[in-house]
């Protein structure tokens, strides 16, 4: 199945430790991450949590998915696999002058 879960629909004001605390209710935490945007260093609203095993991972969806987080109902399942991204060339469109 897999261990590592996507949490998305979270509020912005969440950091990876409150992130982290939450999950540890269904079992050991073995890394929370919110993914932040690079130019505003801002929360995206959504984060990964590895969970030790797959019956804790399990857990933690049949817990959180759809549950409110300050207004917004999270979104939990198994983190898929990063797409491989198509390559584009020199800065994604901006070609120099």
């Amino acid at each position: 199945m897999g261990n590592k879960l996507f949490v998305g629909n979270l509020s912005f004001s969440i950091t990876d430790q409150n992130l982290g605390d939450a999950f540890s209710e269904c079992g050991t935490v073995t890394s929370a991450k919110i993914i932040m945007d690079r130019e505003t260093g801002r929360s995206k609203g959504f984060g990964f949590v590895e969970m030790s095993s797959d019956t804790e991972a399990q857990a933690a969806i049949t817990r959180f998915h759809g549950a409110e987080d300050n207004g917004r109902a999270m979104t939990v399942n198994i983190a898929k696999p990063m797409a491989p991204r198509e390559n584009r060339g020199n800065g994604g469109g901006r070609g120099r002058y």
